[in-house]
């Protein structure tokens, strides 16, 4: 399997896990990485790795996560467009019955930064991990503002 993005807090880096059977067939420089990680990008993901090994930090991303979708379903679930809030923690979905383009870009222009997903109908909210119920209010606030350019 191989891993990239998230190792090192979106710093440059690249993974491959491999079970012990391939691993006892791969040899010193059979396997090379454009990101295999510098001293300070692998420093940067031990140090992500310490993070996220507590589960004190696992449990805050899942009452964020659960505190976004409550907010979201309190402010946007009555909305006549969202048709479902979904996700797994902080990956968050809102499906639209219209193309979610519009409202990406109204957010976007609000200072949110969210994108489009699926078949462009679905709003992607992938804050990062250390977000606080603050920011999350103000995340929901956006969303809810400028929501109504569906209607246009």
């Amino acid at each position: 399997m191989t891993l990239a993005k998230p190792l090192a807090g979106g710093l440059p880096i690249g993974a491959v896990l491999v079970t012990e059977r391939i691993a006892s067939s791969i040899n010193y420089g059979d396997h090379g990485s454009t990101f295999a990680g510098s001293p300070l990008v692998c420093s940067a993901a031990l140090a992500v790795f310490d993070k996220i090994s507590k589960p004190d930090f696992l449990s805050s991303v899942s009452k964020k996560g659960l505190y976004f979708k409550e907010l979201l379903n309190q402010k946007l679930g009555g909305n006549r467009h969202v048709k479902e809030i979904r996700g797994v923690g902080l990956i968050i979905g809102i499906d639209l019955d219209v193309p979610a383009t519009p409202f990406v870009a109204a957010c976007q222009n609000s200072g949110l930064l969210v994108l489009t997903a699926g078949k462009g109908n679905v709003v992607r909210i992938v804050p990062p991990l250390i977000i606080t119920e603050k920011e999350i209010e103000q995340a929901v606030d956006i969303l809810f503002q400028t929501i109504e350019v569906l209607d246009k």
